[in-house]
């Protein structure tokens, strides 16, 4: 079994990558993707282990629009949420091609390894995720907006 990582020799290591690849700061994706996951095992592919938190993420919230324009074998919390974004479809739809689009991306970088190709993914993931991000929290917005509403729709609805 292999020995967990410090924290800051990922950074040291990481910070050489940051440097030849002109990558984000440590502490900025981070923040976004909870990189610090890779310190769990000491890897010769410290890029690619923060590709994949970065994927995981996108994946997420990938699978949570997916489930918002699609909700038919959803949860009822969902398929309120949906409801609720009725005049938003449109966005949604938008920003599910977006990151659906990703995926063929992620398939390929983990069919062959190339360092270089591993940044330029870390470095174009981060940026999209500020304005994946931004439509997000616009999304939420609309359904917090719409919330109190949609319940009162949905308590009128069959229970049994």
């Amino acid at each position: 079994m292999v020995d967990k990582w410090s924290l800051e020799k990922v950074k040291e290591n990481y910070q050489i990558l940051q440097e030849k690849y002109s990558l984000p700061s440590f502490d900025d994706l981070n923040k976004d993707f909870q990189i610090e996951k890779v310190t769990l095992f000491e890897t010769d592919l410290l890029l690619k282990e923060i590709r994949v938190c970065i994927s995981n993420k996108f994946f997420n919230y990938l699978r949570f629009l997916e489930s918002l324009i699609n909700p038919s074998n959803a949860s009822m919390f969902i398929f309120a949420m949906a409801k609720s974004l009725d005049k938003d479809k449109e966005k949604l739809i938008k920003l599910y091609k977006q990151l659906s689009v990703l995926e063929i991306d992620f398939i390929d970088l983990d069919l062959g390894y190339s360092e270089s190709k591993e940044a330029d993914s870390i470095k174009k993931y981060y940026l999209l995720w500020q304005d994946v991000q931004k439509d997000l929290l616009e999304i939420l917005g609309v359904i917090k907006k719409n919330w109190d509403n949609k319940a009162e729709d949905n308590s009128k609805g069959y229970y049994g």
